[in-house]
Formats: structure tokens, C-alpha cells, sequence
């Protein structure tokens, strides 16, 4: 019984190794690599579906779940991750003088706030690092899921909360998006034009964090002065 149990861990672990490193694939695909039945390969692919470490697409597809996902940036967060947004974080208060915050995908479709750099204003977002916020109706949520424009970045008003408006920019590792850094701003303090500005500084700040965990799509352009 032991042997069986721990040849069917070791099925489960060869799967999911298989689901992270493809790009999309169906139970055909994935059964296929690791050499196991289609029937074999969905049971331990709904296993791993339940518990968050995969997840099924609308085209029938497998991709890493939320809780892998989750797992993999917590172990970035505590050495990588936090310190190498620290600075484009405090660089993006010094120029908006708004609230930065690093976000990764949560469990059960929610993003969680992972570091902050507090705004200069003396209004300005409390800090909700540790707390989670749902991915459908947050800006970091749309960017997680992989809903970033070709503008680079999201604008969110009046989303989790009624009073504010977040904008978030995608960090990638190995072109997979880890993370979101983001702006969250009282939305009686932001205009189209602050829109404007940030989201250039948002998308460059991301890009650098990004380069440092080894993206290598070059940086976006230099975002114009404003008046």
C-alpha cells in the first residue's frame, strides 16, 4: 500500500511539473508526457483541479493553478520577490506620492497583497498588506489573470472599494505573470490626466522588477514628462 501511494505522488507531482511548464494543455497532451492513461491522468488532474494546484480552462485546457502560483511567489516573496520591487515601488511613491503595493494570486480566486510602500499624502490607502481582495473585481486581479490591455496596464475605479481607483501593471518571470504592482489612489485625488502618468510609471516600474527575475522582452519606453 505505501509503495502505491507513493508511486501515485510521484504520478501527481510528474503531472503537475508537466501542467506548469507547457502552455495550455488538454488531457490528451498532458496524459501523453507523462505517460499515464487518459483516465488515470484526469482523476489525478481533478485532484489537483480541487485542491487549487491546477486549473481548467474554458477550452478544456490545464494551466498552474492559484495555489501553485501562490506557493511559487511566497518563496520568491521572502527573498526575491519583495526586495526586488522594493525600490521601483519607492521610486513610483516619489513620483505620484500615492500608495504601492505587490500583489500575487491568492487561493480561491483571490489576489493578496504581499508588500507596500506607503504614499506621502496625508490621505492616503491604509495598509492592506496581508489582506486579500477578490480577483474579479480588482485591477491586480484582472493583470493575475492575465486581462492586461495592450496599453500594459489596468485602471480600476470604484472597484473593491467605492472611494478608490487602483491601477496595475504585470510582473513576469519567464513571460508567466507572478505578480502585479499597482497604484491605489482616493479616487477624488486621481484625474484622466494622473491616469495618464502613472500608468506608463506603473508599466515601466513592473518592467524593472521584471528584468531582475529575468524577463527578457526589453523594457518599455521612457514614459514623457508631463508639464
Amino acid at each position: 500500500m505505501a509503495e502505491s501511494s507513493t508511486r501515485t505522488v510521484e504520478r501527481a507531482l510528474d503531472l503537475l511539473a508537466v501542467i506548469c511548464d507547457g502552455d495550455g494543455l488538454t488531457l490528451s497532451e498532458s496524459s501523453r508526457a507523462v505517460d499515464l492513461s487518459p483516465s488515470t491522468a484526469l482523476r489525478l488532474l481533478r485532484t489537483l483541479e480541487t485542491r487549487g494546484f491546477v486549473r481548467r480552462g474554458d477550452d478544456g485546457s490545464y494551466g498552474p493553478g492559484s495555489r501553485i502560483i501562490q506557493l511559487g511567489a511566497q518563496s520568491l516573496s521572502s527573498e526575491s520577490l519583495v526586495t526586488l520591487s522594493r525600490q521601483a515601488m519607492e521610486d513610483l511613491v516619489a513620483l505620484t506620492g500615492e500608495s504601492a503595493y505587490l500583489s500575487v494570486e491568492g487561493h480561491d480566486r483571490s489576489s493578496l497583497y504581499i508588500a507596500i510602500a506607503p504614499g506621502t499624502h496625508s490621505v492616503r490607502h491604509a495598509n492592506w498588506v496581508g489582506r486579500t481582495v477578490p480577483l474579479e473585481r480588482s485591477a491586480v486581479g484582472q493583470v493575475l489573470t492575465g486581462h492586461t490591455p495592450a496599453v500594459g496596464y489596468v485602471v480600476v475605479e470604484r472597484g473593491v472599494e467605492t472611494d478608490v481607483t487602483a491601477i496595475a501593471a504585470p510582473i513576469r518571470s519567464e513571460q508567466r505573470v507572478v505578480a502585479a504592482l499597482s497604484l491605489v489612489i482616493p479616487s477624488y485625488r486621481v484625474t484622466p490626466a494622473d491616469l495618464d502618468r502613472y500608468g506608463p510609471l506603473l508599466v515601466r516600474a513592473a518592467g524593472t522588477v521584471s528584468a531582475g527575475l529575468g524577463k527578457t522582452a526589453p523594457a518599455p519606453p521612457e514614459p514623457r514628462e508631463h508639464a
